[in-house]
């Protein structure tokens, strides 16, 4: 899973980075690329179910963030091989500014405006581009086969109608159909966002109010706002698990720290959970969308696998536990067989038999 990192200058997208990454502030080179820091996703039950399988190896699901230079959304020049990049991320998570109380949160709110102003001028040109082409090639064509690319233009124009009135991809009203159709497209404006208002540290101990108060001026159709102080947790993350837990304690912080709520955010954001596998060699957490089924979940395991699926064993992870092995569970009656259709849940705990 990806996610795309954007902001103006003095945003404190690069301090949040290395928050969420452990890495070093990105940037130096003055080239227009972004950083890339992979973050494992906290899940407890992999540690659990490793234990219990006396795993030789523990694998979490991964989400990699992006650090894109200002200059990939703040310049009308971006380069196209970056904006493509960027549409290619699975969520864009803008940062913006917002100390200083209520004139921080009115700057921070027009921080985002300036933004998704940039991300809609380039679906805009990107559009553009496509119509030219399509015009005329349409009046080259007998009526007959004007159909597809009479329903694409057709399709572009509401699109650029309703981007010109501010209202992004994400946010119309889209058939199924169409939404596929626009996913051929590199556009910015599809993405869900994950809005990262960063506070000071003043106002951390206010930072729920200050979500429902800048939530309250969007529109809610696929946007989150998580509200942090990046500068606390890049100086956090620095430090090892005991004495962050213990800091946390001692600045009256909630024991989840707003970087780890972050990814689970994005999870809920983009729609998706976790299920896991368990054996000998390794324990490990596999990303599915939710509604998922378990020919789905094969097919993230492997191809094959999904290929030769007969049938699959499913285990709801905290019976598992409960019994203490899968051996046990089984004799308990509480190992359950499904089959491909079967819709897996958070948690579960799959053993996938095939036959290729």
């Amino acid at each position: 899973m990806d996610l795309g990192i954007i902001g103006l200058p003095a945003s404190g997208k690069t301090t949040l980075w290395s928050a969420l990454t452990g890495g070093a502030a990105a940037g130096g080179s003055g080239r227009l690329e972004a950083a890339i820091g992979v973050v494992r996703v906290p899940d407890d039950r992999v540690e659990r179910l490793a234990e219990m399988h006396e795993s030789k190896k523990v694998t979490h699901a991964e989400i990699r963030w992006f650090d894109y230079p200002v200059a990939a959304v703040a310049s009308r020049g971006a380069e196209a091989s970056m904006l493509g990049e960027m549409a290619r991320t699975d969520a864009l998570a803008p940062v913006v500014a917002a100390f200083g109380g209520g004139e921080g949160l009115a700057d921070a709110r027009r921080d985002l405006e300036t933004l998704e102003l940039e991300l809609t001028f380039a679906d805009l040109a990107l559009i553009e581009r496509r119509r030219g082409r399509i015009e005329p090639e349409i009046r080259s064509m007998r009526a007959a086969e004007r159909g597809p690319l009479e329903a694409e233009l057709e399709l572009l124009e509401r699109a650029t109608e309703q981007l010109e009135e501010g209202v992004g991809l994400r946010a119309q009203q889209l058939t199924d159909a169409e939404r596929k159709r626009l996913s051929g497209y590199q556009l910015l404006t599809r993405r869900p966002l994950l809005v990262v208002v960063n506070i000071g540290e003043d106002d951390v101990s206010n930072a729920e109010a200050v979500e429902a108060e800048f939530a309250g001026h969007l529109d809610a159709s696929g946007v989150t706002v998580v509200a942090l102080c990046a500068q606390l947790e890049a100086e956090v993350a620095a430090l090892d698990a005991d004495e962050a837990t213990e800091f946390r304690a001692e600045l009256g912080l909630p024991p989840l720290s707003p970087v780890d709520r972050l990814v689970r955010e994005a999870y809920a954001l983009l729609g998706v959970h976790s299920f896991l596998t368990g054996g000998r060699p390794e324990a490990r957490a596999w990303t599915l969308p939710v509604g998922g089924t378990a020919l789905d979940a094969a097919g993230r395991i492997h191809s094959d696998i999904e290929r030769g699926f007969i049938r699959a064993e499913v285990a709801r992870f905290d019976e598992l536990m409960e019994a203490g092995s899968l051996a046990e569970l089984r004799k308990q009656g509480r190992l359950r067989t499904e089959g491909r259709d079967y819709v897996v849940e958070d948690g579960d705990v799959i053993e996938v038999l095939f036959n290729v």
